[in-house]
């Protein structure tokens, strides 16, 4: 007996980082497929290398890319952009989300503005910002903020209104500032709303970023993608395509992991997860 249980014991861990190997294999394995159909298709010889280059090529010219530098000056530039305007999305969107739903002459004021802004294309006013601002980081970071500020402007007005109003009668019953209510009560009991406002902008500000990029010229991942293109690289455009898919992926799940560990004491924290 004493045999069994040692084994069963052994095998206990076994199986656990098997299954634990064979879930994960699951997760990606749908993306995997995408790329091994991608693969194949381009050696299959129905399409030229100039409409759908091997997956095995463009990741010889990322690495290229990688090995002269060229890699890391776009991610950065364009990390610099999508991120400079998340957080002025994030201080501004929550400021205004909060100031609408706690006075009346904000909501009065900004209500229309948003009502409005929200649902349009606001890609729109680039020829505006390219007259105001020219074609350089400013009128890039302008153009991503007036895209991305919307989702946290409403998650936040949604959040706060949604608190519930005994939770501020206690707290002013047991003495409580307006700005202690602000910070402990409402601003904690709002808080998965505005991160879901903030899960929604952050892949925005990359989006916008990019298409920017794309239109205004200069360095970055957009910018690199059209000059390959302006040059009938499909390559170096198929390149771009996957440096940015990876970069959104790794940003999204880094929003994620951000709100669990914000959200540690929430209900959420507590129930499945397949982020």
């Amino acid at each position: 007996m004493a045999h069994v249980d040692t084994s069963m014991s052994s095998e206990a861990p076994a199986l656990r980082i098997a299954r634990a190997t064979l879930w994960a294999f699951a997760r990606v394995f749908s993306l995997l497929l995408v790329l091994v159909i991608w693969e194949a298709l381009a050696r299959s010889g129905k399409y030229t290398p100039y409409q759908l280059p091997a997956l095995t090529a463009v990741l010889g010219r990322i690495w290229d890319d990688a090995v002269s530098g060229d890699l890391a000056i776009n991610t950065a530039l364009t990390l610099y952009r999508a991120l400079v305007s998340f957080a002025i999305c994030a201080v501004l969107g929550v400021a205004i989300g909060a100031a609408m739903s706690r006075n009346k002459i904000a909501n009065w004021f900004f209500d229309p503005i948003v009502s409005v802004g929200f649902p349009m294309p606001k890609i729109a006013f680039l020829p505006v910002v390219i007259l105001w601002l020219g074609v350089y980081d400013v009128s890039k970071i302008t153009i991503i903020v007036i895209d991305a500020i919307f989702p946290v402007i409403a998650a936040t007005v949604v959040g706060i209104q949604a608190v519930e109003r005994e939770l501020i009668w206690s707290a002013r019953n047991m003495g409580a500032t307006n700005r202690e209510v602000l910070t402990q009560v409402v601003f904690p009991a709002a808080l998965p709303q505005i991160l879901t406002g903030l899960q929604v902008a952050l892949p925005l500000t990359l989006i916008v970023a990019v298409v920017a990029e794309m239109l205004m010229g200069g360095y970055g991942l957009g910018g690199a993608m059209m000059t390959a293109s302006r040059f009938a690289n499909s390559v170096g455009v198929f390149a771009g395509i996957v440096e940015i898919a990876v970069i959104g992926y790794v940003m999204v799940k880094s929003m994620s992991l951000v709100r669990r560990r914000l959200l540690v004491w929430h209900q959420e924290a507590n129930e499945p997860t397949t982020a």
